[in-house]
């Protein structure tokens, strides 16, 4: 079997490929090829993971009248061509975007050269390019039941997110606290505001977290990169044993494992790890993304009791803490988790195999 992937732009359309990838290797011997942008993140993270990477030049649409929008068709049609060009080389079985602008040309080629084709929306909103998709594909998997309405009703299937499939089969090395200088015996909150980070969240950790050395908690801070060494500067006098600040964290599920409570963003890759280990959360929605996607995403789980919702315009050390301390206590802490875990799709990946395996035949 050979497939075709192509997603791009961040790590939450980039990383649930690669579950979904890995999930094949797994069951079927397949040969795979991922189209993605020379300058997006998936430039660098997909032949890292070993897999065949091509790229096609294509800018994504302002949503105000603009003259660039003229360039970025031309740039969308010769994409096209390129992408063809991938096709009738590499001659896929199938198709499949994972979101981002980069799969608009690759998986609309494909559809007209009559190669079978599956988009995957992992928010709970649709971003342009699949909403511009939908009409040309065979199948589109959604994350989310909301996502839904916005596409044909014969077209849609419910697969949940492959990343949690990732998550959940994740052992974990039982080390994970161990190796950032924390404890196994304490209640472990993780707080993580994505790769980059996120300068509210880490403004609000720094005002609340001297009280937080007489709490019986201690905490996994994850600054992101752009951050770290500020932070760390600050925090060189004042960082306690109940507080670890780490820039990025690798293995990420594994840490999961090993925690209680998580202060996260709203994107939809956090969110199938949580939900797949079943872990109580405190959302803060990033409000710079397009259509608030990751407030509709946040809401989507609170409504099932599944998590905490703080918007950013009310994050403060004191509603930090008060969530944090409340989250934790033994009642709340049980419900989040049954709440989360029934939320969760953790056989996400072999259900879209599934609709893979349909499709081809």
């Amino acid at each position: 079997m050979k497939v075709l992937i192509s997603g791009g732009g961040t790590g939450g359309h980039i990383y649930p490929a690669l579950a979904l990838i890995r999930h094949l290797e797994k069951e079927h011997e397949a040969e795979f090829l991922y189209v993605g942008t020379e300058k997006g993140l998936e430039a660098s993270i997909v032949p890292k993971a070993g897999i065949k990477f091509k790229s096609v030049h294509i800018t994504g649409f302002r949503r105000k009248l603009s003259a660039e929008n003229v360039k970025t068709v031309l740039r969308f049609l010769k994409a096209v061509k390129t992408a063809r060009k991938y096709i009738e080389e590499f001659k896929p079985d199938i198709v499949i975007g994972t979101g981002g602008y980069v799969c608009g040309p690759v998986v609309y080629a494909a559809s007209k050269a009559g190669v079978p084709t599956i988009i995957h929306e992992q928010n709970s909103v649709p971003g342009l390019t699949n909403k511009f998709l939908a009409r040309y594909v065979d199948k589109i998997a959604v994350s989310f039941n909301e996502a839904e309405n916005y596409f044909p009703k014969e077209k849609v299937v419910f697969t949940g997110n492959p990343r949690a499939s990732e998550a959940a089969e994740t052992k974990g090395s039982g080390g994970a606290l161990k190796a950032v200088g924390l404890s196994n015996e304490l209640p472990t909150v993780l707080i993580v505001g994505g790769s980059r980070g996120a300068r509210p969240i880490n403004e609000a950790v720094m005002s609340a977290f001297p009280s937080w050395d007489g709490q019986d908690f201690q905490v996994v801070y994850v600054t992101g990169e752009v951050h770290y060494e500020e932070i760390a500067a600050d925090l060189k006098e004042k960082e306690t044993e109940k507080l670890k600040a780490v820039p990025y964290i690798d293995d990420m599920p594994s840490l999961l494992k090993e925690v209680n409570l998580v202060v996260a963003r709203a994107g939809a890759t956090t969110l199938a790890e949580l939900t797949a280990l079943g872990l109580p959360s405190i959302l803060v929605p990033s409000p710079y993304v397009t259509n608030n996607h990751q407030f509709k995403n946040a809401k989507a789980l609170v409504d099932k009791g599944a998590a905490v919702l703080i918007e950013e315009n009310s994050l403060n050390a004191e509603s930090l803490t008060q969530a944090i301390q409340q989250g934790l206590t033994a009642e709340n802490e049980q419900l989040m988790k049954k709440k989360a875990l029934e939320a969760g799709v953790p056989e996400s990946a072999a259900l879209l195999t599934k609709e893979i395996k349909k499709l081809l035949n």
